[in-house]
C-alpha cells in the first residue's frame, strides 16, 4: 500500500533508518583544572580547537556569585584528537597557570546536606 495525504495514519507503516557514523556518536569529555579566573569558554575552544574538532567548552560557575570555580569541561569529537589534548596540555600554562587537564570520570553522587 502506498500513502498518501487522504489515507489514515494506521494504514501505513512508515521505517526510517538512521545511519550514524561512529565518529558522530562517540565524544569524549575532558576535564580543563586550574584555570584562570579570567578564562573563558571561547578561549578554550580556542586553546583546544588548535588540536582538534570542539564539540563544546564549558566552565563551571558558582551558583551565587556566577564566579568561576577554576575548572571547566570539554568534549571532543575525535577521540585520538582528545587523548592528543590530554598529552600536550597537562601542565601547559595558561593564561598564567599550569593547566591540569585528564579524562572526565563520572560524577560521584552526593547526599544533599540540609
Amino acid at each position: 500500500m502506498i500513502c498518501n495525504a487522504f489515507t489514515r495514519l494506521y494504514d501505513c507503516w512508515v521505517v526510517v533508518f538512521i545511519f550514524l557514523s561512529e565518529e558522530a556518536i562517540v565524544v569524549m569529555k575532558l576535564f580543563v583544572g586550574n584555570l584562570s579566573w579570567d578564562a573563558t569558554p571561547a578561549d578554550l575552544e580556542a586553546l583546544f580547537g588548535e588540536i582538534g574538532a570542539v564539540a563544546s567548552a564549558n566552565i563551571i560557575t558558582d551558583r551565587e556569585s556566577g564566579r568561576s570555580r577554576g575548572f571547566g569541561f570539554i568534549e571532543m569529537e575525535n577521540d585520538g584528537e582528545a587523548r592528543t589534548a590530554i598529552e600536550r596540555l597537562h601542565d601547559y600554562e595558561f593564561m598564567g597557570r599550569p593547566l591540569t587537564v585528564n579524562e572526565a570520570r563520572p560524577r560521584e553522587r552526593r547526599e544533599r546536606r540540609w
